[in-house]
């Protein structure tokens, strides 16, 4: 019999004259952290790591945030910590997934109301504009703009999904992929806190996934007491909160797999 399937973890056994519906095994590998508001215990072959919007017009000095006159010093603490664990998950056979704002050029994924938040008066440069001597659009897809901050450059095999709301679920493919990948367990991190990564992690927990935030592989140019909420709202509502730092260390003491083929 012959496999089929896009995803290792998500295949079927077909022949002519008969289909397995039963997909390849997957032994567990729990590992256990400290995290509130309580201790958890997650396995690595149902998890996923999603990092949201680190990309330059949020977190480059030449970028869109920077240009209006926004503090990003915030939105660049997140970049090293990343930068620490990403390697670590990815050497685990962790799916890294970039969740990253990508405009039409047309701005026509774009409704006013979203282009209102960002231009509330018509005369700013909002989502899609023309930042002085750049090329591309303000996170237009395919520019520098929207292109990933290059301290944290993406791996072969890690999995893009453009977004154009808060949410990285609505309007893209992010479910059905996680779905194909057999995945339950979220792990979060990137930029806004209060804004993207929240709207983000609370879709997920509303559509059933384990939810996961990552506090120092996150942030927010927001003010302090926006981060406050959103944690506060994480641990009572939507999932758990916990440190990369400490998750990176547990996975110090877990060998290092060899990835399957897609």
């Amino acid at each position: 019999m012959k496999q089929i399937g896009s995803s290792s973890a998500n295949r079927w056994r077909v022949s002519r004259d008969a289909v397995s519906l039963l997909r390849p095994p997957r032994p567990a590998r729990p590992v256990t952290i400290d995290a509130l508001p309580q201790q958890v215990t997650l396995d690595l072959a149902r998890t996923a790591m999603i990092v949201i919007d680190m990309q330059n017009d949020f977190c480059h000095p030449d970028g869109w945030l920077a240009s209006i006159g926004v503090d990003i010093a915030p939105a660049r603490t997140p970049i090293a910590p990343l930068a620490a664990i990403l390697p670590v998950l990815r050497g685990r056979d962790v799916p890294v997934i970039w969740v990253n704002w990508g405009n039409r050029p047309d701005r026509l994924n774009l409704s006013p109301s979203l282009l209102h938040v960002y231009d509330p008066d018509g005369e700013g440069v909002g989502l899609g504009g023309r930042l002085p001597g750049q090329a591309g659009g303000v996170l237009e897809l395919g520019s520098w703009n929207a292109a990933i901050v290059d301290e944290l450059a993406p791996e072969t095999g890690d999995i893009h999904v453009a977004k154009y709301r808060m949410s990285g679920f609505w309007d893209t493919p992010l479910d059905a992929i996680l779905r194909n990948l057999r995945v339950d367990t979220l792990l979060f991190g990137g930029v806004n806190l209060d804004q993207c990564v929240m709207t983000t992690l609370q879709d997920a927990g509303c559509l059933g996934y384990d939810c996961i935030l990552l506090e120092d592989c996150a942030a927010t140019t927001s003010p302090g007491f926006c981060t406050d909420a959103t944690l506060y709202n994480v641990r009572q509502c939507f999932g758990f909160t916990a440190v990369g730092g400490v998750l990176r260390a547990a996975l110090g003491e877990i060998p290092e797999t060899t990835a399957p083929s897609p």
